[in-house]
């Protein structure tokens, strides 16, 4: 453990799969200059190699976090999720270093929603077939099975950030909402919470916003696409592993559906020059994206902005707000003091321990905050400047200790 901070351009951050430039501005504007930027995921090799010497770390989806690779990474400090999601990164592995874990939950909630408004809309009208179709020669002119968005009802599962703003959007174009949610949720606008069976069996469009979970694996099987109405649409913009795919075709076969839009996979390419490979890619009614739903350059601009900012205020004062896997702690800045982070395992007698070794050595502390979760604590302690680098030694001597570090 080092004894003191070091210096910002020592702080290296490795960032990964194109990170928007707005979180490498951001980054430099804050101070920290040693960056090491890629286009795109590393193999595991190549990343075992080039996490272990760096500090922070920016992702986005295809990098796969797992605890042999934090093994290889003895000097990271924190994650940066530049998406929504945090399932690509071994969360217990993480904490267990005393490694936090951002994300941002909220930056594309925008883009995703408008992108399933647009695919109803086109899939209402029959687009993705006439499209098809036109594209091999063929002249598809008829108002046989093309309708308007207006009057029909839309049924989301999970009414989170994208259900919401989906909720109003969608009733903005006129339309009747209705949704479904583990917990009990008060709607907005005229939107009504009802049971999974009852939006299965009363939507037109179906659109799924659910975390990755067990709980979450395979919720949209053969039994609940056989609960929808004939003639309905689904749309999946959530996670890969909430619709049994192969049982969507089988419905997408027999026209029970009338079709479907998906854009995240149970295994998707890790590059752009890899084949996508899917059963569905034989639909002329299903629009099939490469996980995009949160891909505009304003999205990905916020996100490289949220999660940048997180990270250097992480770095820069050991505020964890919003964090994933961590207590969230955040204390102002106290001039001509010195800032000590403590994260130990979650077990009784640790907090009485650290206050032990101040009063030992006499060492008085300006400020102290703690905060736990189920795993870890998190102290943040200013005291004089000239009682600092002790403390951090007797601190680190703690049993149970994960990481202590003498910020400024």
């Amino acid at each position: 453990m080092a004894k003191t901070s070091l210096d910002k351009a020592k702080i290296k951050f490795l960032l990964l799969e194109g990170v928007h430039q707005s979180a490498v501005d951001a980054l430099h504007a804050a101070g920290y200059s040693n960056i090491d930027y890629y286009q795109k995921a590393l193999p595991d090799d190549e990343l075992k190699q080039k996490i272990a010497d760096a500090h922070f770390v920016g992702i986005r989806s295809r990098t796969q976090l797992t605890a042999e690779v934090f093994e290889s990474a003895k000097k990271l400090i924190a994650v940066g999720c530049f998406c929504i999601g945090t399932n690509q990164v071994d969360l217990k592995a993480a904490t267990e270093r005393g490694i936090a874990v951002f994300n941002a939950p909220f930056s594309n909630t925008r883009s995703v929603a408008e992108l399933v408004i647009a695919e109803a809309i086109l899939l209402l009208r029959g687009i993705a077939e006439k499209n098809a179709a036109a594209h091999r020669g063929e002249w598809m002119k008829s108002a046989v099975g093309s309708y308007e968005i207006r009057g029909k009802r839309l049924g989301i599962i999970g009414y989170g950030s994208i259900g919401m703003q989906l909720s109003v959007i969608a009733e903005s174009l006129g339309m009747e909402v209705c949704f479904t949610d583990v917990v009990n949720k008060l709607p907005l606008g005229n939107a009504v919470q009802v049971s999974m069976g009852e939006l299965l069996a009363t939507s037109d469009i179906v659109s799924l916003h659910v975390p990755e979970t067990a709980s979450t694996q395979d919720m949209i099987g053969a039994n609940e696409l056989a609960q929808m109405k004939n003639g309905a649409i689904l749309i999946n913009a959530s996670r890969g592993t909430v619709v049994d795919i192969d049982a969507l075709c089988n419905v997408l076969s027999d026209a029970h559906l009338a079709g479907a839009a998906i854009d995240v996979f149970p295994e998707e390419p890790r590059g752009n020059n890899d084949e996508f490979v899917s059963p569905l890619r034989e639909f002329d009614n299903v629009f099939l994206t490469p996980h995009i739903g949160g891909s505009t350059v304003e999205a990905q601009q916020n996100i490289g902005l949220e999660v940048a900012d997180k990270l250097v205020k992480y770095s820069d004062n050991g505020t964890t707000t919003s964090s994933v896997n961590f207590p969230e702690v955040a204390l102002p800045a106290h001039p001509g003091k010195h800032r000590i982070l403590h994260v130990h395992r979650n077990v009784p007698g640790i907090l009485s321990a650290i206050n032990q070794v101040f009063s030992a050595n006499n060492i008085n502390i300006s400020s102290q905050y703690l905060q736990t979760n189920d795993q870890v604590g998190y102290v943040v302690m200013d005291i004089e400047k000239d009682t600092a680098e002790l403390a951090q030694e007797k601190l680190s001597q703690i049993p149970d200790t994960i990481r202590c570090r003498l910020l400024f």
